[in-house]
């Protein structure tokens, strides 16, 4: 499994979906990363292209033809390569295929960096049409970090502090994983969100609009967290499942259809477009203490 390392930070990729498996603080002896435990969630940090979230009926329209694609796309599940690495920095990528293309009929090559920088770890989106039309395309995070980080605490110690003060719904999804058409409380002229596991009953807590571009995870009972900056995604995700000890902090650049959705792929809420040669780029950071 590829790895690299600088005086703070060790990290571990997995090929298989280019996924963060491990995320290790060298001078504090934490692990920051969840454990992907399959008896709750098997995942530790899936990479979301070329859908986030899920299609109403699983089926979106393009060119009169109906294609289907599973919750969040393809890219998760494949197999990727290292196409650079040095000593704190490591490309993989890649490239449509017949597979792929009979699922989402865009040629491209596909790229997840990562590099680390003292206590932080930038992670970035790189999307590039190789193909002779526009491509339309989501892509997003989806790290799961252990929550509580330290023991003799519980996931109710901790917080979500937003770097700007909010007052913003959330928008709930329905049972067959759609944004529903109206939000609901979450926030009001607040830039702290105490963690407690029914907030997670209904699925993820789903954001639109935010003047924040940070958010931390902290607790008053210990001096270690971390801050996610996700300076170039409009939407956020944050996500718990019932009896794992992690939280999700998922920036997204697209969202999951509607209940409204037309379904047509040029008109899903949050779709990127990409001309022919074009290069996408889209980068967070995950800053440890």
């Amino acid at each position: 499994m590829p790895s690299i390392s600088n005086d703070t930070i060790t990290i571990e990729v997995a090929e298989k979906g280019a996924e963060l498996q491990s995320l290790y603080n060298n001078k504090n002896g934490l692990q920051y990363m969840w454990e992907g435990d399959p008896a709750f969630w098997g995942k530790h940090s899936p990479v979301l292209f070329p859908i986030v979230g899920e299609l109403k009926n699983k089926t979106y329209r393009y060119k009169g033809k109906a294609y289907q694609l599973s919750r969040h796309g393809f890219a998760r599940e494949m197999d990727f390569k290292v196409s650079e690495q040095s000593a704190t920095t490591l490309t993989l990528t890649i490239e449509s295929n017949e597979h792929t293309l009979q699922l989402y009929p865009f040629p491209f090559a596909f790229s997840v960096a990562y590099a680390l920088h003292e206590n932080s770890i930038r992670i970035t989106y790189q999307v590039i049409n190789t193909g002779n039309e526009k491509m339309y395309f989501s892509v997003g995070g989806h790290p799961a970090f252990k929550i509580p980080l330290v023991q003799g605490i519980t996931f109710e110690d901790y917080q979500l502090v937003f770097s700007e003060k909010e007052s913003v719904g959330r928008w709930p999804i329905s049972p067959d994983g759609l944004i529903e058409s109206t939000p609901l409380h979450l926030l009001r002229n607040e830039d702290t969100l105490p963690l407690r596991k029914e907030l997670f009953a209904n699925d993820a807590i789903v954001l639109k609009e935010l003047k924040s571009r940070s958010i931390s995870i902290s607790s008053a009972k210990s001096k270690h967290g971390l801050t996610v900056n996700f300076e170039n995604f409009p939407y956020l995700g944050i996500w718990e499942t019932k009896g794992g000890d992690f939280v999700c902090i998922e920036p997204w650049c697209g969202i999951a259809d509607s209940v409204n959705a037309t379904g047509n792929l040029e008109e899903k809420e949050g779709i990127n477009s990409l001309e022919p040669g074009g290069n996408f780029e889209a980068s967070f950071t995950v800053e440890l203490f």
